[in-house]
């Protein structure tokens, strides 16, 4: 796939006809960045979705992910699965930056964590996505100026990098599992991933 200079990791575009607007859908450890007045959507279960944005430049992206369950009982930032967060997070920092975006005039809005996949309630799957990006933020002193987290329903995420609007739907009445079924098996992958920060886990 050919990829222009404004945009980064674009597998699933389409035509939005509701908000007539050319749209990027990302997937489960999928992100994207971008300059342009391109719509950014995804749907969130367990998962965190990081929308980021220099308000200044207009740059703007969001990214996808959970953090595989390393075994461990450990908190903070030094365990294996949240080397894999920060990772995450960092690789859409960076290419912010590259389109001109400033670190320190990026804000943050923050959606998911919701406890919406049988059987891993008791392991707070939700709940340790969601306290994790709220940790990576507040450490790495990026202010979060909206955030929608938890809860037990699955979140459909618009995100507008151009002017930094984000609307948020509760689907509150799931028709098919593709949902959990597409988290699930991104837990698998991400579980068996190799544990080394120089790899591109992404592909």
């Amino acid at each position: 796939m050919n990829y222009d200079n404004n945009e980064h990791l674009a597998p699933n575009t389409y035509y939005d006809r509701h908000f007539d607007k050319e749209a990027v859908k990302i997937l489960p450890g999928e992100y994207y960045v971008t300059t342009g007045d391109k719509l950014i959507v995804t749907v969130l279960g367990s998962c965190v979705a990081v929308c980021l944005r220099d308000k200044y430049t207009g740059a703007g992206g969001m990214n996808h992910f959970l953090l595989p369950n390393d075994g461990s009982n450990e908190s903070g930032l030094l365990t294996e699965s949240a080397r894999y967060g920060v990772y995450a997070m960092e690789i859409l920092v960076n290419h912010l930056l590259k389109l001109g975006a400033n670190r320190n005039r990026l804000e943050a809005k923050v959606f998911g964590g919701g406890n919406v996949l049988r059987g891993m309630v008791l392991n707070n799957v939700g709940q340790r996505n969601a306290e994790f990006v709220l940790d990576y933020l507040h450490n790495e002193g990026i202010p979060i100026v909206a955030q929608d987290l938890l809860d037990e329903f699955p979140r459909k995420v618009y995100f507008f990098p151009d002017t930094g609007k984000v609307m948020v739907r509760k689907i509150k009445s799931v028709h098919n599992s593709t949902i959990l079924d597409r988290e699930s098996e991104y837990r698998m992958r991400v579980k068996y991933a190799p544990k080394s920060g120089d790899v591109d886990l992404f592909s």
